[in-house]
């Protein structure tokens, strides 16, 4: 037990944001639950288990109703990291693995976390709007709350779908399908079942959905506005000492490269070593060209 710790720890500490944001999500999930039982094991009656753990919920679920929210307002942020099904952790946690890791591939770690975060803030508060503008919930807002990570997700699935739309994924019994469709098809789903039980999680999808957009719209004019979240971080460091320079030394400067140039370069550099890792999967190592095994040898470093 002690070494699965120590194993969970250690990729805690050096494993990626999108590492760290699903071992934050299971370990939330499996104290919740290590707490329910405890419950069940010392607790005099069911009754009592039940009422202990709906405090548990309200105090890190986000409610609808704004004077609640006034006295919890943490809960904006615990509510992304909340879950309480089996179902319901391990959809949230394929599809953030699933998306999160080709949003690695054209956006960096930061940006991971930014669109995560405020994805989910734009969920909280598009369902809160929606439970306090709309009679129809007005009955519910009292005693609602919404948990889970799905605003989030949806965040960085909607993001990245607009940004490579063609990016095709291999689903079982499915086969090939683009991401934009992929897309397409659960904002439509998340419309159609506003009208279900679960309308204010459906409410915050579109909320995150919606984020993803904007902020690829604006990333592509060269402005991120998830950087106030991940910067609260990963500080920009300034620094305030300025080293002499050598007045007969000649420096040159080189225009740093912009965020959509790194990117661009990254995929190029990426769709070159597959196409070199296929040949020598199909012809051996030796089939390459001097030039292709010395971009080998550098890529792997790299990696």
């Amino acid at each position: 037990m002690n070494r699965i710790w120590e194993e969970i720890k250690q990729q805690f500490k050096q494993g990626s944001v999108l590492t760290r944001l699903i071992i934050i999500n299971l370990a939330v999930f499996v104290a919740v639950n290590l707490i329910h039982v405890g419950l069940f094991l010392f607790s005099t009656s069911a009754e009592n288990v039940a009422i202990t753990m709906q405090q548990i919920l309200n105090w890190l679920a986000v409610p609808s109703s704004v004077g609640e929210l006034t006295t919890r307002p943490w809960t904006v942020i615990t509510y992304m990291f909340l879950h309480k099904d089996l179902f319901h952790i391990l959809f949230n946690m394929l599809w953030i693995y699933w998306f999160g890791r080709i949003f690695l591939m054209y956006l960096d770690q930061k940006k991971l976390l930014g669109v995560y975060l405020v994805g989910g803030l734009s969920g909280a508060l598009l369902y809160i709007l929606a439970y306090n503008a709309f009679p129809a919930f007005s009955d519910y807002v009292p005693y609602s709350i919404m948990l889970g990570a799905s605003a989030a997700v949806m965040a960085v699935v909607f993001s990245i779908s607009f940004y490579v739309p063609n990016y095709t994924l291999n689903l079982i019994f499915i086969g090939p399908v683009k991401l934009k469709y992929i897309a397409a098809f659960t904002i439509i789903l998340d419309f159609l079942m506003i009208a279900s039980s679960n309308a204010g999680g459906h409410i915050s999808h579109l909320g995150g959905a919606l984020f993803g957009y904007l902020f690829i719209t604006q990333y592509k004019k060269q402005k991120d506005i998830t950087r106030w979240a991940w910067g609260l971080f990963y500080p920009e460091k300034s620094s305030t000492k300025k080293k002499k320079r050598n007045p007969h030394m000649h420096v040159s400067y080189k225009k740093p490269k912009t965020d959509m140039e790194y990117n661009a370069q990254k995929v190029a550099e990426r769709k070159e070593l597959d196409r070199i890792l296929d040949k020598v999967a199909k012809s051996g190592y030796e089939s390459l060209s001097k030039k292709e095994k010395e971009i080998l040898f550098k890529m792997s470093n790299k990696r």
